[in-house]
């Protein structure tokens, strides 16, 4: 779909194998073109009233506006987490080539 706007869509995981798994289904199921995973950051936040750290796996998901919810949905599917981080964000501006090429991997085949 020429002209949809490419998201980075930002999850983490809690460990390298369930970040592969929902790496490996994004790009299988079209929903994302690339997912990067970069392992050992470490998480600090508030949780059940508690403030906890955590090392996990941060996924960077690259996919369309016409993908993203579909991508959105098929994370909370997959995650261990009961409430996974979801945030998209909007590109603003990159290599048109680059662009071209996730809505491309994104596309839904007919």
């Amino acid at each position: 779909m020429p002209g949809d706007t490419v998201h980075l869509l930002f999850t983490t995981c809690p460990d390298a194998e369930s970040a592969s798994a929902i790496a490996r289904a994004l790009v299988g199921e079209r929903l994302a073109g690339c997912v990067t995973r970069l392992p050992a950051g470490t998480s600090t936040y508030r949780w059940q009233g508690e403030v906890t750290e955590d090392s996990e796996v941060q996924l960077l998901v690259k996919t369309t506006g016409a993908r993203l919810h579909a991508a959105m949905e098929r994370i909370r599917e997959l995650h261990p987490y009961e409430l996974p981080e979801l945030v998209a964000v909007a590109a603003s501006a990159g290599l048109p080539a680059y662009l071209d090429w996730v809505a491309s991997e994104t596309r839904e085949e007919s």
